[in-house]
């Protein structure tokens, strides 16, 4: 039966349009408008820009601690370099070419070194020889002793065997055998660096001039000022702080020498060449170090003989770090004595011995090269300046110990008033 509608009369059927679901937001400009529909174009590239930014990083970490030591290295070559600016520059002004003046420079420093190592190894393998020739007095004399001491019955003869078939002595000589390739590949990785070493070295003093124009070609004329200024006093302050520390390795050398002859010590020219040399270019323990040596060889011809030195280098340090050293330093590399020590305490804490060797010149660098910028005043004509307290300004002392004494006074009175 047909559906009808209100007035009884048959209503239409119903069509397709009639009966479908109301259509949802059209696509197209709707869906542009709706809040967070898509996500933003700039923030896919920003998120591969900041993976980039953090690899890179994570790259350029890696590479920095794979070629820290060589950085180093180069470090000490353009130090190096700058402490034989002067003499390289002096004899390219005479007329010789630059390269060949480096490759003499070079030279000479090389057979002074070597002849001071030729030497010192001479003697240590002389007294090691005398040392194990001598070794069984020694080991008579102390068994003598124990046995007058402490009344036992001891023999060499017992002391070697039991050595020979001790476990310490397998372990040791099994741990040592060990070591020999350890030992070795030290060697070898300290004999590179040192020929890397020269060799930036020399490609610094050689090259210097064209190094300089290449820094300064990728640099404003302002700028180009400024770093020549920077190289200049690198250079002064570089020059000055090895010649300050050679001339006080031969004061240092001809004080120890007169000692060691003084007493009898083999090899005392030697020796005292060790201590002058050790003990400046070897910062903050240096001096023990050097004088180590001596002692031990004083302590073979006489144990009386290990104190008397050591004594006597106590005595020179005193002399040096309070009265030479300041002098020296004032007049070549004018820095203070307590901003050198902070130096080389810092110098150490970052690079090693490197830095502790290194770091003086270069806050001398900084210091004189920052000066140039500092504006200074005249200093007022004050007493308290120089320390002292102006005359007539705040109560002198008799003035203080009188009003202490009646204010004391004034309290005991005050005491016994409320005690009565």
């Amino acid at each position: 039966m047909a559906p009808t509608d209100e007035n009884g009369q048959v209503a239409p059927p119903a069509t397709p349009s009639d009966t479908a679901p109301p259509a949802g937001p059209r696509s197209g400009a709707g869906t542009d408008t709706a809040p967070g529909a898509r996500m933003p174009r700039w923030l896919p590239r920003a998120m591969v820009l900041a993976l980039a930014l953090v690899a890179l990083f994570q790259l350029g970490t890696w590479a920095f601690h794979q070629l820290i030591g060589l950085l180093i290295n180069i470090l000490i070559a353009f130090f190096l370099a700058l402490a034989m600016e002067p003499a390289v520059s002096r004899m390219a002004a005479r007329g010789v070419r630059r390269g060949l003046a480096a490759f003499l420079v070079f030279l000479g420093l090389l057979i002074a070194f070597a002849g001071f190592f030729t030497l010192l190894g001479s003697m240590l393998a002389g007294q090691i020889i005398k040392m194990i020739e001598d070794f069984p007095d020694y080991l008579d004399s102390v068994i003598s002793w124990i046995n007058t001491t402490l009344h036992t019955e001891l023999r060499r003869v017992d002391i070697q065997e039991g050595l020979l078939h001790s476990d310490w002595l397998r372990k040791y000589a099994q741990n040592s055998a060990a070591g020999v390739l350890d030992v070795s590949t030290q060697v070898l990785g300290g004999l590179f660096q040192l020929l890397t070493i020269a060799l930036f070295s020399f490609y610094f003093a050689a090259d210097g001039p064209r190094l300089r124009r290449a820094l300064c070609s990728v640099l404003p004329p302002a700028r180009q000022t400024e770093v020549l200024r920077a190289w200049e006093i690198a250079v002064d302050k570089t020059g000055g702080y090895l010649y300050s520390r050679g001339l006080m390795a031969l004061i240092s050398g001809i004080a120890h020498y007169i000692l060691l002859e003084a007493l009898g010590i083999p090899y005392a020219p030697v020796l005292a060449v060790w201590v002058g040399v050790v003990s400046q270019f070897i910062p903050t323990i240096g001096t023990y170090l050097a004088g180590a040596l001596p002692m031990l060889i004083a302590f073979t011809v006489d144990p009386w003989y290990a104190l008397w030195v050591l004594v006597f280098v106590v005595v020179y340090q005193q002399f040096e770090n309070y009265m030479l050293q300041p002098k020296l330093t004032s007049k070549t590399v004018d820095i203070h004595p307590a901003v050198a020590f902070g130096s080389v305490i810092a110098g150490t804490a970052l690079l090693g011995a490197v830095g502790a060797l290194i770091s003086i010149p270069a806050v001398a660098t900084l210091q004189a090269f920052l000066g140039a910028y500092v504006k200074r005043y005249d200093v007022t004509d004050d007493p308290r300046v120089h320390g002292h307290r102006r005359r007539g300004e705040g109560p002198g002392l008799l003035d203080r110990a009188r009003k202490a004494w009646a204010a004391t006074r004034e309290r005991a009175g005050g005491r016994g008033e409320r005690s009565g």
